[in-house]
């Protein structure tokens, strides 16, 4: 049996679709149709979004600010007996009560091109430039250095990162190549390896060589050399003594909050010693 799930926004569906996804990992197996809907801000909009829901009823996560149509929206799922939720609704009012005062009911406010968000694309044009090894003179600039051997996903935890509006470059670790920098030299930039089992390694790098259509057996992904290759770049990371993260059962959104931690409490150790 296939269930029916809508997620209607009023903005881009980024904070409906992440709630949904959140919560849908905790039911494998079960068999859903997403129905999405986005930047729905007019009772036009909101009426077709209705009527498409009537046609394949099932469960309403929705993300209105907007009053008039968030109870337009809630009436017609009364009418049809639809379950209907509202995920901003416990958040905003437990914030109600906290701060003493009303929210402004502005529909996507969270992507407003304010200073936050200009620091975001900034952090994306940083991890792109600073990416396996190049610009390294700006590495002083960054607020992560991230150090792994190949295929440990440096790359795509640095976008990540940037998303978040973090200046993060990635370091390849090659065998029998020093670093093209100085280490100690780094006094602002948080430094994390990452390392992982050499096993999965192996694997992911084989399946890189097949994408390359190359079918030769080299040394990348010889299991004795990788073995060394990994153990070479623990020792290294363990020698500079910075934190080190194994990325072998996490995802990308796991590592980076890793190293979000990592950096926040790099942070408050500064501002201590500051006062200090």
């Amino acid at each position: 049996m296939a269930f029916q799930l809508h997620l209607v926004s009023d903005s881009t569906g980024e904070t409906i679709g992440a709630v949904a996804r959140a919560c849908l990992a905790q039911f494998e197996g079960t068999d859903i149709t997403e129905h999405v809907w986005n930047l729905v801000r007019t009772p036009r909009q909101l009426k077709t979004v209705i009527a498409g829901i009537q046609e394949n009823p099932g469960l309403v996560l929705y993300t209105f600010v907007d009053e008039e149509l968030r109870e337009t929206l809630e009436e017609a799922c009364r009418a049809d007996k639809i379950s209907c939720v509202s995920v901003l609704k416990p958040v905003l009012h437990g914030m109600v009560d906290l701060f003493g005062h009303k929210p402004t009911h502005m529909p996507g406010k969270q992507h407003s091109l304010d200073e936050s968000y200009f620091a975001r694309i900034d952090a994306m044009d940083f991890a792109m430039a600073q990416d396996d090894g190049h610009g390294i003179e700006r590495l002083r600039d960054a607020d992560v250095v991230i150090l792994g051997v190949s295929r440990t996903s440096k790359t795509p935890t640095c976008i990540y990162l940037a998303g978040r509006g973090i200046r993060a470059a990635n370091i390849p670790i090659v065998p029998g190549i020093p670093l093209p920098f100085d280490i100690d030299t780094l006094k602002k930039p948080l430094v994390v390896g990452l390392t992982k089992d050499p096993d999965s390694l192996i694997a992911i790098r084989r399946s890189r060589l097949h994408l390359l259509s190359e079918k030769r057996d080299t040394a990348y992904v010889d299991p004795e050399k990788v073995r060394a290759e990994v153990m070479e770049a623990r020792r290294f990371f363990a020698r500079i003594g910075c934190p080190i993260i194994d990325v072998s059962r996490r995802s990308i959104e796991e590592t980076a909050a890793e190293i979000m931690m990592l950096l926040a409490k790099k942070k408050e150790s500064s501002a201590q010693l500051s006062i200090l």
